[in-house]
């Protein structure tokens, strides 16, 4: 039996529940009974293990946008956001996938945003890659953010890290994707012996976006654009402290009103097929539930 969470109403649940359980891929079918129904967390990880690939890597649309079967960043970024909400990073598929890591490092020292393999399948334009592409913050830092946190020692993370200090340092980049994957390795520094120099960085990236007004707050903005829910997804985001609590309040109600009549939520950006949209919309809609309840506790 479903338990609605904390702070979701139980008709917004149970409608969530119908849409996911109707459309949804099996990941995020198991990822639903995981968190809301004791599910089995091996379950998750089977269905995770699906997108993992024989060089370690993760590919096969894990991140629905481009639709190639071979290994990517960012896949792999995904796959560790699946495996750090279940408390599994000890899992092999870990190390394997830092190898993968390992071999398709740059010079520089960080992993590309995309790679070439992406050009042959459908793709959102912003994933084509050229054929030598540059090391890049995202996903590199939050890769290695989320290594860093459940203290996951590979060779690949230390030169990763001398990438990112490097880059977050030289960089200028008002892109959310950039910052946000920037914010979540220099919180995961805080807890360290460079503690200080990952708060001066976080005290700077906060100007950047207060500054350049980054952060969409009319809750009725159409569009690819980043409204406070985006940013801090919970109070507990490096982000909620850049937005007024009535602010937080008007989104979070708009949240809920963005449920759509087959019960899940939209996606702002046009997609490659329907299918995707699909994907993309189990997706987001889990990420809504998880949002709401963050609020309510």
């Amino acid at each position: 039996m479903s338990q609605a969470p904390t702070g979701v109403p139980r008709e917004t649940f149970d409608r969530a529940r119908d849409f996911v359980y109707s459309h949804a891929r099996l990941l995020e079918r198991q990822l639903f009974r995981y968190r809301y129904e004791d599910g089995p967390e091996a379950l998750v990880l089977s269905a995770l293990a699906a997108y993992q690939n024989a060089d370690g890597g993760f590919g096969n649309a894990l991140e629905p946008d481009k639709r190639t079967p071979y290994s990517q960043p960012i896949d792999v970024e995904t796959a560790f956001e699946v495996l750090d909400e279940l408390d599994a990073m000890d899992s092999p598929m870990v190390q394997r996938a830092c190898s993968f890591l390992g071999s398709i490092t740059t010079p520089e020292g960080g992993v590309p945003f995309s790679l070439p393999s992406v050009n042959a399948f459908a793709h959102a334009p912003w994933w084509g890659a050229d054929e030598e592409p540059p090391a890049a913050i995202n996903p590199t830092a939050g890769i290695a953010a989320i290594l860093l946190r459940h203290g996951v020692r590979h060779p690949w993370l230390e030169r990763a890290l001398a990438f990112c200090r490097a880059a977050i340092e030289r960089s200028e980049s008002t892109q959310f994707h950039d910052l946000s994957e920037a914010i979540h390795l220099l919180e995961a520094l805080t807890t360290g012996p460079e503690a200080g120099w990952a708060q001066r960085q976080l005290d700077r990236l906060a100007e950047r976006i207060t500054a350049g007004g980054l952060i969409e707050t009319d809750p009725g903005a159409q569009g690819y654009v980043m409204k406070p829910l985006d940013w801090a997804p919970t109070p507990r985001s490096f982000a909620r402290k850049l937005v007024a609590d009535d602010v937080v309040e008007r989104h979070l109600e708009a949240l809920v009103a963005e449920q759509q009549p087959d019960g899940g939520w939209p996606i702002s950006w046009p997609t490659v097929s329907p299918a995707v949209e699909l994907e993309w919309r189990g997706i987001v809609t889990l990420r809504a539930l998880r949002t709401l309840e963050a609020y309510a506790g």
